[in-house]
């Protein structure tokens, strides 16, 4: 009796088996045919720096060079003690061409009117330098004897300051990015960094001021406080955009008890931001954005 249960038992699973285990095609085989590339082609494909190693490359790493004067390998998190708004590079501001001047007359007035002013960032744009150390996320500095590799918290944007006596790239062949191309050397225990050939693409600085393709940015880096705060003098200049310098000094304390962790920009997650443009709609019409229509 028992046997005829369980044979009883194990017909009944089986019938009640999905029927779509059932109907699963068989998996096709697959074949792709590989075809060699000539070394000279494989060489071609890797970007290249003509007449500089690569800032990772052990021949630069271990190059006769005078130690440097300091290491600002460390997570470091922007001094917000005065105000949030102190994240800001003015004012007090240079005087601005008419697109300057356009961003300082119409961003209060959007503001006013509960509405976000060249929202980039939320529709996921880099905030590129300066902007992106005005985050409010950590900063990873990574200081090797070529080159310091920051990483940022926010969106996990990379920056690179070379260190390793390179001069910058040929104009005419580089190609513009939202933190641009920077060039580090010492002046006693300053760090000084000289960065250009920025993307103007949908990059502003604090409240959508423009930059120009001549923007350039040096920085002159110290440890104050024993070592605890990173202290950064920023000269931002565009002859195109604004007469002058533009001078602000931001300080960043150390966080020891920090790290970097993936973070990526996904626009749809943005709605939920109140900051944002799809975040700035009201609860009621939050969700019936396009995105939202998609993905019913």
């Amino acid at each position: 009796m028992r046997y005829l249960a369980a044979l009883a038992l194990g017909s009944c699973m089986l019938a009640s088996a999905p029927a779509g285990a059932q109907d699963t095609p068989e998996q096709p085989e697959v074949v792709r045919p590989l075809v060699p590339i000539p070394a000279e082609r494989l060489e071609e494909m890797v970007p290249k720096h003509p007449g500089y190693l690569g800032a990772l490359a052990p021949a630069n790493l271990n190059a006769d060079r005078p130690p440097a004067p300091i290491d600002i390998t460390g997570t470091w998190f922007i001094d917000l003690s005065k105000g949030f708004a102190d994240y800001m590079f003015g004012p007090p501001y240079p005087q601005f061409g008419p697109e300057g001047i356009e961003a300082l007359i119409e961003q209060p007035l959007a503001a006013e009117r509960g509405e976000t002013y060249r929202d980039s960032i939320g529709q996921c744009y880099p905030p590129g330098m300066p902007m992106i150390m005005t985050r409010v996320w950590p900063h990873a500095f990574i200081q090797i004897p070529t080159a310091i590799y920051m990483i940022s918290g926010f969106n996990n944007s990379v920056r690179t300051i070379f260190l390793d006596g390179r001069e910058f790239s040929n104009e005419d062949l580089v190609v513009p990015s939202y933190n641009g191309e920077s060039i580090g050397h010492f002046e006693g225990d300053t760090l000084v960094v000289h960065t250009k050939y920025f993307e103007t693409d949908n990059h502003w600085i604090d409240l959508g001021i423009p930059i120009s393709y001549d923007f350039e940015m040096i920085e002159r880096i110290r440890l104050v406080e024993d070592g605890t705060v990173m202290e950064i003098e920023y000269e931002l200049i565009d002859p195109n955009m604004w007469e002058g310098e533009w001078k602000s000094t931001k300080r960043f304390n150390r966080a020891d008890y920090t790290d970097i962790n993936e973070a990526n920009c996904i626009l749809a997650y943005n709605a939920n931001l109140p900051g944002t443009d799809l975040g700035s709609e009201t609860a009621e019409d939050r969700g019936m954005t396009q995105i939202a229509e998609d993905s019913e």
